[in-house]
């Protein structure tokens, strides 16, 4: 197995420390502009709604449904990162900003986030990396791909994370962003536990949804709030599934993010989708985490002239070798 990699031999005291400068200024762009695209979508639904003949407003929910699960993916890379302190220079914008205005919309909690996926840095790509249920059998088959696919896109991958979401806010499973399901002993629980620990766990992001079907219906679009749910359960679990797939799945098992992580090269559409907030550079993150998203390309950059890291492979070209195994 891979030794751990030591950052200062691939970078100098000075360069580690630019790498690290964290900024407020960045970090509020981030969730604002990434809010100002679910925001300018909801306009563009609304105003051109009632214009449309009936394929017109098919295609054009579509079209919303595709970027509003890209923004959702995005706040839960501004999650991950503030779960890092990279967000945002100030510990109450990491801790508290990023929380209501990432976490909370997307049914997430970043302090359990935050317990959770530094277990995986610290354990990555070993027994107990706690997100290897996400990758772990790959390479598959062709098939068994367009399977999961079609799972995400039906709404039955997100249906099942909800309800997973629903009782472990509740008590019953303990809590993950992983497949792994572990149910949690419920001797001595009066019925009356479950709805009070659900509500506790579940208050403020049923606020968030609240304050966002709020503002929806006093602009007289409340039927927008549709797209926003319809978006979570449908594209938001396939644009996951990629993402995760791309970052560990089929690496070898090693101690070195040189080894057991994958930097995956992102057009336009990538970004849109599947890589917002230059979370592709998944092996720079993992190398250093410290360092914040709009450096990650420069840190590889870095990377690649003095040889460390190769030319990253497309998403297409990773989707392409992490289902090349022949049907038995």
């Amino acid at each position: 197995m891979n030794a751990r990699t030591a950052i200062s031999d691939l970078f100098t005291r000075q360069e580690i420390s630019e790498l690290t400068a964290k900024s407020d200024l960045h970090g509020a762009w981030a969730v604002l502009s990434t809010w100002g695209v679910i925001g300018a979508t909801f306009a563009i639904v609304a105003t051109s709604w009632g214009y449309l003949p009936t394929w017109g407003k098919f295609g054009i929910a579509i079209v919303a449904l595709i970027i509003l699960a890209g923004r959702q993916l995005a706040l839960a890379i501004l999650m991950h990162d503030a779960s890092h302190q990279s967000l945002f220079k100030n510990k109450w914008l990491n801790d508290y900003f990023a929380d209501w205005f990432c976490a909370r919309p997307i049914w997430n909690d970043l302090h359990k986030y935050r317990a959770h996926h530094l277990r995986h840095h610290s354990k990555t790509s070993t027994v107990d990396d706690p997100d290897m249920s996400l990758v772990a059998g790959f390479p598959i088959t062709r098939k068994s791909l367009m399977t999961k696919f079609l799972r995400d896109i039906s709404g039955l991958t997100g249906l099942k994370f909800m309800l997973g979401r629903v009782l472990m806010d509740a008590g019953v499973m303990q809590w993950t962003v992983s497949k792994d399901i572990i149910w949690l002993d419920q001797t001595g629980r009066h019925w009356l536990d479950y709805p009070k620990a659900f509500f506790k766990n579940s208050a403020a992001a049923i606020l968030c949804s609240l304050v966002l079907f709020t503002v929806l219906w006093a602009t007289g679009h409340a039927y927008l709030y549709g797209l926003w749910v319809l978006a979570y359960l449908t594209p938001f679990p396939l644009f996951l599934r990629i993402r995760s797939m791309a970052e560990h799945a089929g690496l070898p098992t090693s101690h070195s993010a040189l080894t057991n992580t994958r930097t995956t090269q992102a057009g336009y559409i990538a970004r849109a989708l599947v890589a917002p907030i230059h979370v592709n550079f998944h092996k720079e993150h993992h190398l250093m985490a410290a360092v914040p998203y709009f450096k990650l390309p420069k840190m590889h950059q870095m990377l690649r002239e003095r040889g460390y890291v190769d030319a990253p492979p497309s998403y297409w070209q990773v989707l392409k070798e992490l289902s090349n195994k022949t049907q038995q």
